[in-house]
C-alpha cells in the first residue's frame, strides 16, 4: 500500500490518491508510516504523498492529517528511528502544521498536554513541533471549543500552558521542555508560570542535569522575568548549601536518605552553572543588572539568603567583567562593614540579642567561598584576589604608632573597618594557599603595595606577606626576581617597612643563596648612602642576617627559625647551612657594621639596640661583638681611679653652625654593654667545656666588668657640678647650651639606670652593692628633680618630663618582686638598704608603669626581648602580681604621702594595674585564662586545665570593690578622689571579662546599683566614671530604660520644676544624683545613654521595614518576629517618653544641658515619626490593624510629652532672653569695654537656641504623619494631640496691647499739643494689628 501511495504521488494524481487513502483505515494508515519509517526508506515522500492526499478543505483530510500526526509523535519519541529520519518527519510535519485549521490545532495541542503528562516524552524531539502548533495557535482568531465555553487561540494556548504547569513532568523531559518554551511567544504572565514551574522542578532533579537546565533557564530569561530566575537558582543552590552544613554536622547519618549529594560532586555543579550564568551575562548585559538589583533588595530584607556562598561567589565571578566590577565590590565591601557594625551592634546590648538572636556574619561567608573555590573554581579566584585587596586598600590603617607596625591594629581590632582590612588580608592568605597558578600574581601585588605605599602604613601588607612567606617558603623561590627586585628599593624606604619586609622573607634568605647575595649587595652600598634612612635600612638588614645564619658551635639549633621541611628545602642545602662560609660571612657583615660606629646617633643606637638579640642567636660571634664595644667604649672611658666624671662626655656631642647633636648615644652603649655581658657569663659558665675558647676571651670580660665597676664607683662619688649640671644651669631648649646641658642630662640619668641594673644582677643580694645601687640613685634622682623643677617653670620643654627608662623589663618585674614580695631571711638585711628609700621604690614602680604604657602603645618595649610576646607576658604576669599584692595589702591611706610631693605608691601601683588590665586584654585576649591564673597566688603554679575566666575575674573584681568600698566610707578628709577613679577604671576594665550570663556579672551589677543609691558622691569625675559603669553593665543584662526613668525623676526632684510654683515630690533612687552632680554630669550621661537607646531603636525599625517587604514563603514565620519587634520597639519610646516628660519638666541651667535635650527630643520626635511611617506602610496591605500598644504611645505624646515641649521651650528663651537683658544693663553701664561681652552672649544666646526651630518641625512632621494614619486606618489618633501655639515667630497679643498703650500715653505727656496729622498716623499705627487680625478671621 505505501508503495502505491508513494506512486501515485509520483504521478501527481491528487484524485486517485485520496481514494486510496481514504480505503485505509486509522490502524492501517498508522502501521504503513510506521512500517516504512523503521524500514527507513522514503519516510518522507510517504507523508508527503499522505499530506498531498489529504487537503485541508476537506473534513476527511483534516482528519486524516491528525491521525498522521498522532502516530508520528509516539513513533518520533519511542527512540525506534535514527535521528535524521527523525529530523527529516519533524521538520516535515512542522511545515504542513501551519496549514492545519484552528480546531484541529487545538486537538494536536491537547493531544501533546496529555502525552508530556503520561510521561512518555523518551528524547523530546517532538517538541519543536509542539512549540510549531503553539505559535500557530496564538495567531488564530478562530473561536475554539474548550470544556463548556469558546476561546481565541491566544486565550487557548494560555489555557494550554497553564494545564501544562500544573500537571506533573516527567524530570526526564523538564530541559527538552525548557528549551521548547524558548520558541514559543509568551506573555509575561505565562513566561512567569513556566519560570516558576522549572524552578520547582530543580529539586526532583538529579545534580548533573541541573547546569544543562540552567542554562535553558537563562536563556528563556531573555525574554523576561529574570529576576525570578535568579532568585530561584540562588535560592536553590543556597538551599542544598545548608542541607550539605547539616549534613556534616551530623556524624554518619543513621537515616541513610538524608545522605543526598557528595560534596565535591556539588561543588563542582555549582561552579559549571555559575560559569554558564556568567557567559550569559556576557551576551545580555541586563540579566547582570537584574542580579546586582535583586542582591541589593535582598540584602536589605534578609542579608542571609543576598549574601551566601554561591551567590558572593557568582557577583565575584561576574565582577571580572569590568562594567560591573564597581558596582559589585561597592555593594560587597558596605555589606561587609554593614554586617561588621550590626554584629557590632548586637553584642553591645542585650535588649538587641533577645530581639534579634540570629546572627548574620558575611565574613565567614566570603571565607567559605574561598574554600569552596578549591574545587576548580578558577573564574571565581580572580574576583578574590581583586575583592581581598580591594578591602585592605579601602579600610587600611590611618597613623602608625612608633612601635612595630604590626602591632598597631590591636586597640582599633574591634572597629569594623579594621575587620574588613582584616578579611582583605585572610581572603588572600587563603587564596593564596589553595590556588597555585594565582600565587605569584598575589606576591607581586602585594610586594608592589609594600614598596608604592611607603608613606602610608603598610603593616597589613607586610603581615599578609609575612602570613605568605610561611605557608610556603619555597613558592617564594621562584619568585624570586620580584623579590630581589624589591630590595633594590630597600634605601628609598621608612625604617619601619624595611625592617617589616625583611622578617617577612626571612625565610626565603635560608633556602636562595641568590636572593641573600643580593640583599648583602644592597645593603653594602646603603651603608654609604648619604640617606639617613637608607644608612640604618642597611643596619637593619644586616643585624637581622646575623641573627639568623648561625655558625657552627652557636649554642642553639644551627637550623633556621621558621621550619622548613626537609622535602621543602633543595639542592641549595649544603651551601646555605655550610656553617665555615656562614662564619666568613658573619665577620664579613661584622666588619661592615664596624664602621657604621662612626657615623651619626641614630645608626649606632639601632646597632646597641640589636646586638644583644645577635649575641642570644648566634653566640659564637660573641668574641668578635664584645671586643668591638669594648674598643667603642675605650674612646670615652678615662682609665684613671681617681677622675670624675668616669666618662668623656664631651666625645658624645657634635656642633653643627649653631646647632648641637648626640653624636655617641653613651648609655645606650653602656646598656648594650651590661646586657651583653650579662648573657655572655650566664652562656659561658652553662659551657665550661670550651677551656680554651674561654681563656682566649676572659680578657675583654675582666676589662668589661672592671671598667663598669670603676665608672660606678665613680659616678656615685661624682656631684652634679662634675659633669656641669647643677640647679643654676641652663636647661631651655632654645640655646645651644641648654641642649647641651638636657643631652648631658639624659646620658647621665641613663647611664645611672644601666649601672643600677649592672650592681643589683651582679651583687646577688650584697649589702655593699645595694648600697652602690641606691648610690647611683641619688645621682638620678637629683638630677630627674632638676629637670621636672625646670620644666614646670618652662611649659614648653613639658614634653620632656621623664626621659625612656633604660631598665629592662625583666629587670623591672625582678626588681619589683624582690622589693615587694622577697622575705628569704638571707636577703632581708641588703634589701632593708632599698626599701628604706621610699623614692626608689616609687621610681621602681613608675618605671614598671612606664614599661607597660610603652607596650601598651607599640606592642614591644626598649631592651632584651623587647619584642618577644611570650617573655613580655611572662614580665607582666610578675609585675602585676607584685602590684596586686603591694595595692591591696598596704592602702593608700597608711602611706603618708603628705610628706612628699609626688604620687603615693599604692596609687601608682593602682594606675600601673589599670593600664595592664588594659594592656593584657589589648594584646593578648587568647592568653587572659593565663593571666588571671597567674594572678592567682593561692593557686601556686599549678596549670589547670580548664580555666573559668568568669569566676577569676570576678575574684579579683572582689578585691577593688573593697578598696572603693573603703574609700566611699573614709572620711572627707581621707577621700582620694583620684584613686576612686582609677579603682573604677579598674573595675569597668575587668567586668569585660565577666560572662553577661552568669551569676558574678548580675551580682557585680547588683552591687554597681546599691553604690550609686546610696553613696552621695560629689566628686564629678568619680561620679561620671561609676555612672558609665553602670550603664555598660545594665545595658548587657537588659535595656536601661527603667533606670532612665529613676534617675531623670531624680533629677527633676534635684533641680526643681520650671513652674517655680510646682514642687516636685522628693523621690530619691539615686544618692549619686545630687546638687553638685545632677546637672551637667547626670543629665547628660543619661541623655547620652538615652540617645543610645534611640539609635537601637532606629535600628529596629529600620529591620522593621525590612521585614515588611519581604513577602517570601515563610511569611507567618516573619510577621510573628514582626509582632515581637514592634512591642519592643514600643515599649521601649513609652518608657523613653517618660524620661523626657521627667527632664523636660525640669528647670536645667542654660548651656550644655538644655542644647543636648533639645537635640535629643528632635531625634525622638524623628524616631517616632519613622514608626508611624512603618504602620502607614504597614497599612497598604489589608490585614493589618493598628494595635492598642501604638495607641497608647501615641496617647502618652500627646499627653506626657508635647505640651510639656512647648513649654520647655518657652523656658528656655525665657532664660535667654534674662542673660540678653542682663548683658543689656551692663552695656549701657560701661558701653566700650562690655561690647565684647554682649556680643559673645548673643552669639551663645543664637547658637544654644538652634535647636528650637529644629524641634518645633519635628513635631510638627510627626503631627502631618499622625493624620494620615488616623486616614488610613480609620482611627482618630490625632485626639490626644493638642494644637501646638509656641512659635519662634509667635505674637503675644496681650503683651502687645500693654506696651501699645504705654507708647500712647508716653507720647501724650511729651507732646501735648500735637497736630491732627501725628494723631491720625498714631491712630493709624494703633489700629494696624487689629485689621490684620481682622483679616485672619
Amino acid at each position: 500500500m505505501a508503495q502505491r501511495v508513494l506512486a501515485l504521488a509520483a504521478q501527481e494524481a491528487p484524485e486517485r490518491l485520496r481514494e486510496a487513502l481514504e480505503s485505509l483505515g486509522e490502524s492501517e494508515l498508522g502501521e504503513m508510516v510506521r512500517g516504512q519509517a523503521l524500514k527507513g526508506r522514503e519516510t518522507a515522500a510517504l507523508l508527503r504523498g499522505i499530506f498531498q492526499g489529504s487537503p485541508c478543505s476537506q473534513r476527511s483530510g483534516v482528519l486524516r492529517r491528525l491521525q498522521v500526526y498522532k502516530h508520528c509523535i509516539p513513533l518520533v519519541e519511542s527512540g525506534d528511528l535514527h535521528l535524521s529520519k527523525v529530523s527529516e518527519i519533524i521538520g516535515l510535519l512542522m511545515l504542513e502544521a501551519r496549514q492545519l485549521p484552528s480546531h484541529a490545532l487545538a486537538e494536536l495541542a491537547t493531544l501533546y498536554v496529555d502525552v508530556i503528562k503520561g510521561g512518555s516524552l523518551a528524547n523530546g524531539k517532538s517538541l519543536e513541533l509542539f512549540s510549531t502548533v503553539l505559535t500557530a495557535l496564538a495567531s488564530s482568531k478562530d473561536s475554539l471549543a474548550y470544556g463548556q465555553g469558546e476561546l481565541n487561540g491566544e486565550e487557548f494556548k494560555k489555557q494550554l500552558i497553564n494545564t501544562l504547569c500544573s500537571s506533573r513532568w516527567d524530570p526526564q523531559s523538564v530541559i527538552h521542555l525548557a528549551n521548547m518554551f524558548r520558541d514559543i511567544p509568551l506573555s509575561g504572565e505565562e513566561l512567569q508560570f513556566v519560570v516558576e514551574k522549572v524552578l520547582r522542578m530543580f529539586s526532583k532533579l538529579d545534580l548533573q542535569e541541573i547546569p544543562p537546565l540552567v542554562y535553558q533557564l537563562l536563556l528563556l530569561s531573555a525574554k523576561g522575568s529574570k529576576k525570578t530566575v535568579l532568585e530561584g537558582i540562588i535560592s536553590f543552590f543556597n538551599q542544598l548549601d545548608k542541607r550539605q552544613k547539616e549534613e556534616e554536622k551530623v556524624p554518619q547519618s543513621v537515616d541513610l536518605e538524608v545522605a543526598t549529594m557528595p560534596l565535591d560532586q556539588l561543588r563542582h555543579v555549582e561552579g559549571t552553572v555559575i560559569l554558564h550564568i556568567v557567559s550569559v551575562i556576557n551576551l545580555d548585559q541586563d540579566l547582570g543588572e537584574e542580579l546586582i538589583r535583586h542582591v541589593k533588595t535582598e540584602q536589605q530584607k534578609d542579608p542571609g539568603r543576598a549574601l551566601c556562598p554561591f551567590s558572593v561567589a557568582l557577583l565575584l565571578s561576574v565582577a571580572v567583567k569590568h562594567r560591573l566590577q564597581e558596582q559589585i565590590f561597592d555593594f560587597l565591601k558596605t555589606s561587609i562593614t554593614r554586617s561588621c557594625k550590626d554584629l557590632q551592634f548586637l553584642q553591645a546590648s542585650k535588649f538587641l540579642q533577645d530581639m534579634f538572636p540570629q546572627q548574620y556574619d558575611v565574613t565567614a561567608v566570603i571565607l567559605e567561598v574561598v574554600k569552596n573555590s578549591a574545587f576548580g573554581w578558577d573564574h571565581v579566584t580572580q574576583g578574590l584576589v581583586d575583592l581581598g585587596f580591594s578591602l585592605m586598600e579601602s579600610y587600611e590603617p590611618k597613623k602608625p604608632f612608633g612601635g612595630k607596625a604590626s602591632d598597631t591594629s590591636y586597640g582599633l581590632s574591634k572597629m569594623p573597618a579594621q575587620q574588613a582590612c582584616r578579611l582583605g588580608a585572610s581572603i588572600l592568605l587563603e587564596t593564596f594557599k589553595v590556588h597555585e597558578p594565582i600565587r605569584s600574581d598575589i606576591l607581586e601585588q602585594v610586594l608592589n603595595r609594600v614598596l608604592t605605599k611607603a608613606a602610608s602604613p603598610v603593616s597589613h601588607f607586610i603581615d599578609l606577606l609575612s602570613n605568605i612567606v610561611v605557608s610556603s617558603p619555597l613558592v617564594l623561590q621562584t619568585s624570586s626576581s620580584k623579590v630581589t627586585e624589591t630590595f633594590d628599593n630597600l634605601s628609598f624606604l621608612p625604617i619601619d617597612t624595611v625592617q617589616g619586609l625583611l622578617r617577612a622573607v626571612q625565610p626565603l634568605l635560608k633556602v636562595s643563596m641568590s636572593v641573600r647575595d643580593s640583599l648583602i649587595l644592597v645593603l653594602q652600598k646603603a651603608i654609604f648612602s648619604r640617606q639617613l634612612d637608607a644608612r640604618k635600612a642597611a643596619v637593619a638588614g644586616f643585624l637581622l642576617l646575623l641573627r639568623n645564619f648561625k655558625v657552627l658551635g652557636s649554642l642553639s639549633s644551627s637550623q633556621c627559625s621558621q621550619t622548613i621541611g626537609a622535602t621543602q628545602v633543595q639542592a641549595d642545602v649544603h651551601a646555605c647551612y655550610n656553617s665555615a662560609a656562614n662564619e666568613a660571612f658573619c665577620l664579613e657583615i661584622l666588619g661592615s657594621l664596624r664602621r657604621c660606629l662612626s657615623q651619626q646617633a641614630d645608626v649606632r643606637l639601632m646597632l646597641y639596640e640589636g646586638f644583644y638579640d645577635v649575641l642570644r642567636r648566634n653566640s659564637q660571634l660573641a668574641s668578635s661583638i664584645m671586643e668591638t664595644l669594648l674598643s667603642q667604649i675605650k674612646q670615652y672611658y678615662l682609665p684613671q681611679p681617681d677622675l670624675l666624671p668616669p666618662l668623656k662626655f664631651e666625645g658624645c656631642i657634635m656642633a653643627q653652625g649653631d646647632q648641637i647633636f648626640l653624636q655617641e648615644p653613651l648609655a645606650h652603649l653602656l646598656c648594650c654593654i651590661q646586657h651583653c655581658l650579662a648573657w655572655y657569663k650566664s652562656t659561658v659558665q652553662l659551657c665550661q667545656e670550651a677551656e680554651d675558647a674561654e681563656e682566649e676571651d676572659v680578657g675583654f670580660e675582666q676589662n668589661l666588668e672592671d671598667m663598669l665597676e670603676s665608672v660606678t664607683r665613680r659616678m656615685i662619688k661624682s656631684e652634679l657640678e662634675d659633669f656641669e649640671l647643677d640647679k643654676s644651669a641652663d636647661f631651655s631648649l632654645s640655646s645651644g647650651v641648654g641642649v647641651k646641658n638636657n643631652i648631658y642630662a639624659i646620658q647621665v640619668m641613663g647611664i645611672c639606670e644601666v649601672l643600677i641594673e649592672y650592681n643589683f644582677n651582679v651583687g646577688n643580694f650584697s649589702k655593699n652593692k645595694f648600697e652602690d645601687v641606691l648610690g647611683l640613685f641619688t645621682c638620678y634622682n637629683k638630677l630627674s628633680e632638676i629637670l621636672k623643677e625646670k620644666a614646670g617653670k618652662n611649659k614648653s620643654t613639658s614634653g620632656n618630663k621623664t626621659a625612656r627608662s633604660f631598665l629592662s623589663m625583666s629587670f623591672v618585674s625582678t626588681l619589683l618582686t624582690a622589693l615587694f614580695r622577697d622575705d628569704a631571711q638571707s636577703h632581708e638585711e641588703s634589701l632593708a638598704v632599698l626599701r628604706s628609700s621610699t623614692e626608689f621604690l616609687r621610681y621602681a614602680v613608675s618605671v614598671a608603669l612606664q614599661k607597660v604604657q610603652q607596650l601598651e602603645e607599640t606592642g614591644q618595649t626598649d631592651g632584651p626581648d623587647g619584642q618577644n610576646p611570650e617573655k613580655m607576658f611572662q614580665n607582666l604576669c610578675k609585675i602585676t602580681r607584685v602590684l596586686l599584692w603591694r595595692y591591696t595589702s598596704i592602702p593608700t591611706v597608711v602611706e603618708e604621702s603628705g610628706k612628699k610631693k609626688g604620687k603615693s605608691i599604692s596609687l601608682l601601683c593602682l594606675e600601673g594595674l589599670l593600664r595592664i588590665f588594659n594592656t593584657v586584654q589589648q594584646l593578648y585576649p587568647a592568653r587572659i585564662p593565663q593571666f588571671l591564673q597567674a594572678l592567682d597566688i593561692t593557686g601556686g603554679d599549678a596549670e589547670e586545665p580548664d580555666i573559668n575566666v568568669t569566676e577569676k575575674a570576678a575574684f579579683q573584681i572582689r578585691q577593688f570593690q573593697r578598696s572603693l568600698v573603703n574609700q566611699f566610707s573614709s572620711t572627707e578628709d581621707d577621700f582620694n578622689s583620684k584613686e576612686t577613679q582609677s579603682l573604677i577604671a579598674v573595675l569597668s576594665t575587668l567586668s569585660k571579662l565577666l560572662d553577661p550570663a552568669s551569676q558574678q556579672f548580675l551580682q557585680f551589677l547588683t552591687w554597681t546599683v546599691k553604690i550609686c543609691k546610696e553613696n552621695a558622691l560629689e566628686d564629678i569625675t568619680c561620679c561620671k566614671g561609676l555612672l558609665s559603669l553602670l550603664f555598660s553593665l545594665h545595658v548587657l543584662y537588659k535595656s536601661p530604660v527603667s533606670l532612665l526613668r529613676e534617675l531623670a525623676q531624680d533629677i527633676h526632684a534635684c533641680l526643681g520644676d520650671i513652674d517655680q510654683d510646682v514642687e516636685v515630690e522628693s523621690r530619691s533612687h539615686f544618692a549619686i544624683v545630687n546638687a553638685k552632680t545632677a546637672a551637667p554630669t547626670v543629665c547628660l550621661l543619661v541623655l547620652g545613654q538615652a540617645d543610645k537607646v534611640l539609635e537601637e531603636v532606629d535600628w529596629l525599625i529600620k529591620k522593621l521595614n525590612s521585614l515588611g517587604s519581604d513577602t517570601s514563603e515563610d511569611s507567618s514565620q516573619a510577621s510573628n518576629q514582626t509582632q515581637a519587634l514592634e512591642k519592643g520597639v514600643i515599649l521601649q519610646l513609652g518608657t523613653l517618653l517618660t524620661v523626657y516628660h521627667e527632664l523636660v519638666q525640669t528647670a536645667l541651667p542654660a548651656g550644655s544641658c538644655v542644647d543636648t535635650l533639645l537635640r535629643s527630643l528632635s531625634k525622638t520626635y524623628a524616631i517616632l515619626t519613622s514608626l508611624i511611617k512603618h504602620y502607614i506602610q504597614a497599612s497598604r496591605s489589608a490585614s493589618s490593624t493598628i494595635p492598642g500598644r501604638l495607641e497608647k504611645l501615641v496617647k502618652l505624646s500627646g499627653s506626657h510629652l508635647t505640651p510639656q515641649c512647648y513649654s520647655f521651650i518657652t523656658y528656655v528663651q525665657n532664660i535667654h532672653s534674662e542673660s540678653l537683658s542682663f548683658a543689656e544693663e551692663k552695656k549701657k553701664k560701661k558701653k566700650e569695654d562690655e561690647a565684647a561681652a554682649v556680643s559673645t552672649v548673643m552669639a551663645k544666646v543664637l547658637r544654644e537656641t538652634k535647636p528650637i526651630p529644629n524641634l518645633i518641625f519635628a513635631i510638627e512632621q510627626y503631627e502631618k504623619f499622625l493624620i494620615h494614619l488616623s486616614k488610613k486606618s480609620k482611627v482618630n489618633l490625632m485626639q490626644y494631640m493638642k494644637l501646638s501655639t509656641s512659635r519662634d515667630f509667635r505674637i503675644n497679643a496681650s503683651m502687645l496691647d500693654s506696651v501699645l498703650q504705654e507708647r500712647n500715653t508716653e507720647d501724650a505727656e511729651n507732646e501735648p499739643d500735637n497736630d491732627q496729622s501725628s494723631t491720625a498716623e498714631q491712630t493709624d499705627e494703633n489700629q494696624e494689628p487689629k485689621k490684620k487680625r481682622q483679616r485672619k478671621k
